[in-house]
């Protein structure tokens, strides 16, 4: 049976790939950011500090990972992509905003099976 750490990744990559279909969708029709992405973004980001939280288990554990300093790097990276992107889109709500939070979201799904890669 696999760990919660990798139970908790596989919920947050669906997450995340949801959200980022979404944004994509709302980008291709041309429509401003709407209210609810965001909220779905801080949700995933939320998802992402109860992952790294979880994440903290193989450092003290028995089994380390292979390198700790790649395994914290993608820790402290899925933690800080998505509040960097909100961040740099919070007055913008025109079409092109939508599509930071994609690649924001695409970023986080790629980060957080990378670190399940290295666990």
């Amino acid at each position: 049976m696999p760990s919660v750490s990798t139970q908790i990744t596989w919920i947050v990559v669906g997450y995340a790939l949801l959200v980022f279909v979404l944004a994509l969708v709302t980008a291709g029709r041309r429509q401003g950011r709407p209210r609810w992405l965001d909220q779905m973004a801080w949700m995933l980001e939320l998802l992402l500090v109860v992952r790294a939280l979880a994440g903290l288990g193989p450092l003290v554990g028995d089994d380390p990972p292979d390198s700790t300093s790649t395994y914290v790097g993608y820790l402290v990276a899925s933690v800080c992509v998505l509040p960097i992107a909100m961040q740099s889109v919070r007055d913008d709500r025109a079409v092109w905003s939508s599509a930071v939070v994609a690649v924001a979201a695409l970023a986080i799904a790629v980060v957080a099976v990378r670190l399940e890669m290295t666990a």
